[in-house]
């Protein structure tokens, strides 16, 4: 389990989780080993949606964006019995790629009361109409909920949208290059703290390319894998 910086695809701790508990119990664990989370913005998982994280984060002086799903229900079903009808869209735009045009919007509605959870002052909605190039006439749409605590003067409803769509960014950004481009799930270190250990060293080597703005891993691992040089030149040592 790791927490990672959206704007830079860098993770900054991460946390094993193994078979005696599960990712809830370790998210304040591995928030601890961050030293100041103090204005940070927090986007997770909505199995992170939990009470008592947002306790945690208040304490550390932390916001947060959380998505509402069913393990929810409660709180996922005053979500959408909110006039979301009556709300015009505060931002929408278009994406084109992989063969399809997306339609985003976001709109948002202040909840100070209604919505049973801590600390939520604003209810976030946003609609993904999708539809493939070569299919022109089947769209899909889903909809998905967030709660956060950040108000309306804290955030302009771009940001907050940017955000959402940025924490699913992380997907692509480690886990997908540590499945696919270090073939991680193949791996045979699987004893002792061995698989911990070699995470953090493909999330390290993930994060010292990110910062030279390299965005295609796998062939920055073979330009570097070509000259000895080249990985202590990246690390700043010569």
């Amino acid at each position: 389990m790791a927490a990672c910086d959206q704007a830079t695809g860098v993770v900054l701790a991460s946390i094993d989780v193994d078979g005696k508990t599960n990712e809830i119990t370790r998210f304040a664990p591995l928030l601890d080993q961050i030293s100041d989370l103090h204005d940070t913005v927090i986007t997770a998982d909505a199995l992170h949606c939990q009470r008592e994280h947002v306790t945690y984060l208040a304490e550390r002086g932390a916001h947060w964006i959380l998505t509402v799903k069913g393990n929810q229900p409660h709180l996922h079903a005053q979500l959408t019995a909110l006039p979301w009808r009556a709300v015009p869209d505060a931002t929408r735009d278009t994406d084109r790629g992989h063969g399809r045009r997306e339609i985003r919007s976001c709109k948002i509605l202040s909840v100070s009361t209604g919505i049973d959870f801590p600390h939520a002052v604003q209810a976030i909605q946003i609609r993904r109409r999708r539809r493939r190039l070569d299919q022109p006439k089947r769209f899909t749409t889903e909809t998905v909920y967030a709660i956060t605590d950040l108000r309306v003067h804290q955030a302009k409803p771009a940001q907050l949208a940017a955000w959402v769509r940025g924490h699913w960014s992380i997907e692509n950004k480690v886990h997908w290059v540590r499945d696919v481009t270090y073939d991680e799930d193949r791996s045979q270190i699987r004893t002792g703290t061995g698989p911990e250990v070699m995470a953090a060293l493909r999330n390290a080597a993930i994060g010292a390319l990110r910062l030279t703005g390299v965005t295609n891993i796998a062939a920055a691992n073979r330009h570097h894998a070509r000259d000895s040089t080249r990985p202590l030149t990246l690390l700043g040592i010569t």
